[in-house]
């Protein structure tokens, strides 16, 4: 999308994510969480489960697919995170799954269950 920087088209993807999220029956329950080493842009409740979302978002195929560019730098920073964010709220005994969304333009893949907490 022509004027929008890459803050612009994570913030609009986050977005979509959410409506889909919700579409689909999650909770959203926080949104653009920095906690320890990186933002955890998603997280919400798919009934019981807490979810972590990471959201990658493209509108140009430039620079790959929107799922190409995470990380396994990316997804050590997210579990470190979220293994603080469960800590900080004693959160031991509720069941967590690692989604992935990739946002290419208008179409959205969703990938239930992308890494595991090691």
């Amino acid at each position: 999308m022509h004027g929008l920087n890459t803050k612009n088209i994570g913030n609009k993807g986050e977005n979509i994510a959410c409506e889909y999220l919700k579409k689909q029956g999650y909770k959203i329950i926080a949104r653009n969480l920095y906690i320890g080493k990186s933002e955890l842009d998603i997280i919400a409740k798919d009934g019981k489960t807490l979810v972590f979302v990471e959201v990658k978002t493209r509108f140009t195929s430039s620079f790959g697919s929107p799922l190409e560019s995470i990380t396994e730098s990316k997804i050590k920073n997210i579990i470190f995170s979220a293994k603080m964010y469960i800590a900080s709220y004693k959160m031991y005994n509720v069941a967590v799954r690692f989604d992935v969304i990739g946002v290419d333009g208008e179409k959205i893949e969703h990938i239930k269950d992308a890494f595991w907490l090691n």
